[in-house]
């Protein structure tokens, strides 16, 4: 149970980095592959890159990854070279990759070390809506030499988010509050692809007019969603909720629609994950709509 916690938590914080974090950009765009060979040893340093290079089907030529790439559940047993934030140089070295995938999570300092060495790094920043998830997506398939791949998985996620769109498209507007953070209490604004969700899902984020991701109770109060979503999962979900029940004035207490959402399927972005996501918060809204997928 407290190893879930610790995940759980690292992940929120991954996500709140990625979304609120300050970025660092040492990028090489997929243009700078045209005249290389394509990567036959690459190092993850990110849980939704990791997890994408899988959907790519070229796990074979992972040969190193965090050790919060837990998804899907074969990329536990990849070799683990440090964490999100800080990696283990030398280790990175001894496995000879090719190419390491990055994020802006990742220490400058340790990416300039990493081209010092010679090794390709490519930097993808955090992803602020669907689109820029899928053009992420269709560059880190062509770097890795699976364009007509990822094309395809972009193309079925589309359509998936298109038509799951037009099926709510003249339901009601719901009002609400996303928590993925307990203390302080956070949430997601609206310069963010999980705000970009509940749009998509036929929500209103109530936080969508913050300059701050740093939300009080007081103000969920005083907009009184209709639906309160957390971001987490174990123990730290069931005791946010427990709090917000003590709030008998509340929309989303009195009709009972406070939900607990996994931490995995929301922070950690894929054109497949986000139409998963997409599907999980349209069921939460709008219930008379759930589909056996």
């Amino acid at each position: 149970m407290k190893k879930n916690i610790i995940l759980c938590l690292t992940l929120i914080t991954i996500f709140l980095l990625n979304i609120y974090g300050e970025t660092f950009c040492f990028q090489l765009r997929a243009k700078d592959y045209l005249n290389c060979n394509y990567p036959q040893r690459i190092i993850s340093l990110g849980p939704s890159l990791t997890e994408e290079l899988y959907l790519l089907g070229i796990e074979d030529k992972i040969v190193g990854v965090t050790v919060y790439c837990q998804k899907p559940p074969e990329a536990k047993f990849k070799e683990k070279v440090g964490t999100v934030i800080k990696v283990d140089l030398e280790k990175i070295v001894s496995l000879k990759p090719d190419l390491v995938l990055v994020t802006s999570l990742i220490n400058p300092i340790q990416v300039e070390k990493l081209k010092n060495f010679g090794i390709r790094v490519v930097n993808f920043p955090p992803s602020k809506n669907f689109s820029q998830i899928c053009e992420q997506f269709l560059e880190l398939g062509k770097i890795v030499d699976r364009k007509k791949k990822a094309e395809e998985i972009v193309y079925q996620a589309k359509n998936r988010v298109a038509s799951m769109r037009k099926d709510i498209k003249n339901l009601p507007e719901t009002k609400v509050f996303i928590q993925v953070g307990a203390k302080p209490l956070f949430t997601a604004i609206k310069d963010s692809y999980v705000h970009n969700l509940i749009e998509f899902a036929g929500g209103v984020n109530i936080a969508s007019g913050a300059k701050s991701g740093l939300y009080s109770r007081e103000k969920v109060l005083s907009q009184n969603p209709d639906v309160i979503i957390i971001v987490t999962m174990g123990i730290v979900g069931e005791e946010e909720k427990k709090t917000w029940q003590k709030f008998k004035i509340l929309n989303a207490v009195k009709n009972n629609r406070i939900f607990i959402v996994d931490s995995y399927i929301i922070c950690s972005p894929t054109p497949v994950s986000f139409a998963e996501a997409l599907q999980e918060i349209i069921n939460i809204l709008h219930p008379s709509k759930r589909k056996n997928e």
